[in-house]
């Protein structure tokens, strides 16, 4: 697996745990506002992190880390994915896998193996929008297929929304809610713009914007009556 980063603690990544997380290399979605550039740019690739390295800090910290939270980049494309799992879980610790869910075969594959214990995927945009917001050819299926195989896995979960207000609009978020079902965790969570992939200036609209806006409260009254768990983040 090729490993662009490791962050040796964090509170922040899984909920109520103590985690490292894993940064592999490489993605195959091209999102504006993507915070990673270094992992998805190969013009900006650093030298990858060995596994056995990553193993060897891992170890050192068995019963002081409780969990291990792989993300990207686009972690379902390393095809050493499935065996790192394997043997993060040897170790002992639970796993978070982040994920943009456009392979939900592998998505399956992990599933089976039993080897997750929290999902995050992000929800990029309105179905109709996905081709033009990542700058990718995905199949809309594929997204579906995702959160469904997602939601049938019986471990935890949630989905994420990324708000740009200069490329994602509120009424973007209303045709985003039709793909959510009763007892969905959504976050929705603000773009952050210290490093930006296409290097986007930041406008005057944050969270507690969103928080206040009519728009989010439509969306919020949607939640409730619908059963979906609709947080904001940051």
């Amino acid at each position: 697996m090729i490993i662009g980063g490791l962050q040796r603690f964090s509170l922040l990544d899984y909920p109520k745990e103590m985690s490292a997380i894993v940064f592999t290399q490489g993605c195959n979605f091209r999102c504006p506002y993507c915070h990673n550039p270094e992992l998805v740019l190969p013009s900006k690739y650093a030298e990858p992190i060995s596994e056995k390295d990553v193993f060897s800090f891992l170890k050192s910290r068995i019963g002081k880390l409780s969990a291990v939270v792989v993300t990207g980049g686009e972690p379902t494309l390393q095809d050493g994915l499935c065996d790192f799992l394997k043997q993060v879980k040897e170790l002992g610790f639970k796993i978070k896998l982040d994920t943009n869910g456009s392979r939900p075969e592998v998505l399956a594959k992990l599933i089976h193996a039993g080897l997750i214990d929290y999902f995050a995927m992000d929800i990029k945009a309105p179905l109709n929008n996905y081709h033009t917001m990542c700058n990718a050819d995905i199949n809309p299926s594929d997204i579906l297929r995702s959160m469904e195989l997602i939601r049938l896995s019986g471990v935890q979960y949630e989905f994420r929304t990324t708000v740009m207000p200069e490329i994602l609009s509120s009424n973007a978020l209303e045709e985003i809610r039709i793909l959510l079902k009763a007892g969905d965790r959504y976050y929705l969570q603000p773009c952050s713009y210290s490093t930006t992939l296409d290097g986007i200036e930041p406008v005057d609209f944050g969270v507690q914007d969103w928080q206040n806006s009519v728009k989010y409260r439509d969306l919020h009254s949607w939640a409730e009556e619908n059963r979906v768990l609709l947080e904001l983040r940051g």
